[in-house]
């Protein structure tokens, strides 16, 4: 039986103390999510995956099928705007094979993160996953989405939950970039048709 995430009402009295090279350390399995009063030490992995038999193994992955992804962009009044994140998460999902993947909007549409997150729950999550859909920190990351967790949170008590970072300077995001410069550049040429992201609006041209 799979557990991605440790409850805070962990008991860490029943872990033994061992030796680690020359200091003593403790014993701990890979990827364990501690309780907040033990996070500050640097030695704490946070995440495993329980065995039957009480044991722990590590989990190499990352994500496990009790743990909730949720993709969350900062939402548009344009409606073909929200639907693109649906499409990214629809294909995030079948490329991953992630089982619980659900889009948000920060603001503006829907679904909430909320929403999104009371949805994870409701299909078994045990620990929820929001990954912002940023390109770059800013006060969205810093504040809003943390603070828009952390209520949605409230409402599922032993449920854990992480923020990761934004897309950020990914070097995949090169060839992302190059990739759309190159085919905008064809379209105009005569050579390829809009990409989704133009489609039916006219404004990929030269002035």
């Amino acid at each position: 039986m799979e557990s991605s995430c440790i409850p805070t009402q962990f008991n860490v009295k029943s872990l033994e103390l061992r030796e680690s090279g020359r200091t003593p350390g403790w014993a701990f399995p890979g990827f364990i999510k501690w309780p907040e009063c033990l996070t500050k030490s640097r030695n704490l992995p946070r995440r495993c995956l329980a065995t039957s038999d009480g044991g722990f193994r590590r989990e190499t992955h990352g994500v496990g099928s009790r743990d909730g992804v949720i993709i969350v962009d900062h939402g548009s009044r344009r409606k073909e705007s929200n639907l693109m994140l649906n499409e990214f998460v629809s294909m995030f999902r079948d490329k991953t094979g992630y089982p619980i993947v659900e889009p948000a909007h920060m603001e503006l549409a829907e679904p909430s993160i909320r929403d999104a997150f009371g949805s994870c729950v409701q299909q078994g999550a045990i620990c929820v996953i929001v990954s912002p859909f940023f390109l770059f920190p800013g006060r969205h990351w810093h504040q809003d989405i943390p603070s828009l967790t952390a209520e949605a949170a409230k409402k599922h008590p032993g449920v854990s939950y992480i923020i990761t970072a934004p897309l950020g300077l990914h070097e995949l995001l090169l060839d992302v970039v190059n990739d759309r410069i190159k085919h905008c550049l064809s379209h105009v040429a005569g050579d390829a048709d809009e990409c989704s992201v133009c489609a039916g609006t006219g404004k990929c041209q030269i002035h």
